[in-house]
C-alpha cells in the first residue's frame, strides 16, 4: 500500500467526509484565535488589576487614582469598578453624609459593573464550549459514513481483502481524529479561562465590600 499522508487521505475522502474534515479544520483555526485573544485578554486584565490593587492599597489618594484610571479606556476588574462606584460617589451631594439610599446608589453601580465585565470576560467562551462538545460527533458522524462508505465498496468487489478497506477506514478515522484535535483544546481552554473569569470576578467583589466601606468612612468624616 502507498504511503499514506493525511492530504492523501482528505482528497480520496468522500464529498460527506471531506465536508466534515472543513468544518472541523474551520473549528478548529476559530478556537485557536478565541484561545490566543482571551489568553492575552486574561492576561492584560490579570496586570492591570495587580497593578490598580497595589496603588490602591499603598494609600494613595483617591482623586489621584481616579483621575489616574480614567485616562484608560480599557479597564476591568477592580479597575473598572473603582471608576464607575467613584463616578456615582462624585455624583452625591458631597457636603453631606452619605445616607442608605446613596450607599444602595453606589453598590448598585458596583452591581452594574461587576456584571458588565463578567460578561466581558465570558465573551467568545460558549464558542470554545461548543466546539468542544460537538466537534467529537462532528469527526464521529464522518468516521461512520467513511466506514460505511468503505463497506459498501466491498460488497462490490470481486474479492474482499485488508487492501480494498483499509485506505476507506483510514480517511473514515482521518474525521475522528480531527474531530479530537478541535476538542480538546476548546475544552481545556473553556475550563482555563472559565476558572480565571471566576476568580477575577470574585476577587472584585471582594474589593467592592472594602471600597463601599472606604466611601461611607469618608463620608462620615465630612
Amino acid at each position: 500500500m502507498d504511503d499514506i499522508s493525511v492530504l492523501n487521505l482528505f482528497l480520496e475522502a468522500g464529498i460527506v467526509v471531506k465536508i466534515v474534515m472543513l468544518l472541523l479544520f474551520i473549528a478548529s483555526i476559530l478556537s485557536w484565535i478565541v484561545i490566543v485573544e482571551r489568553y492575552n485578554f486574561f492576561r492584560k486584565i490579570k496586570n492591570l488589576n495587580d497593578s490598580f490593587l497595589k496603588k490602591f492599597w499603598s494609600g494613595k489618594d483617591l482623586d489621584a487614582l481616579y483621575k489616574e484610571v480614567s485616562k484608560d479606556d480599557s479597564i476591568y476588574g477592580s479597575m473598572s469598578l473603582f471608576k464607575n462606584s467613584f463616578d456615582e460617589y462624585n455624583s452625591i451631594n458631597s457636603d453631606q453624609n452619605i445616607n442608605e439610599l446613596d450607599l444602595e446608589s453606589i453598590n448598585r453601580s458596583m452591581r452594574v459593573s461587576i456584571a458588565s465585565d463578567e460578561e466581558e470576560m465570558n465573551k467568545h467562551l460558549p464558542f470554545l464550549a461548543n466546539v468542544g462538545s460537538v466537534s467529537p460527533y462532528v469527526g464521529l458522524l464522518g468516521t461512520v459514513w467513511g466506514i460505511m462508505t468503505s463497506f459498501q465498496g466491498l460488497s462490490d468487489a470481486t474479492q474482499a481483502t485488508i487492501n480494498a478497506v483499509a485506505p476507506g477506514i483510514s480517511e473514515a478515522l482521518i474525521a475522528t481524529g480531527m474531530g479530537l484535535f478541535a476538542a480538546i483544546p476548546a475544552v481545556v481552554a473553556f475550563n482555563k479561562f472559565t476558572s480565571e473569569s471566576e476568580t477575577i470576578s470574585q476577587s472584585t467583589l471582594i474589593f467592592a465590600e472594602e471600597l463601599a466601606s472606604i466611601f461611607y468612612k469618608q463620608s462620615i468624616k465630612k
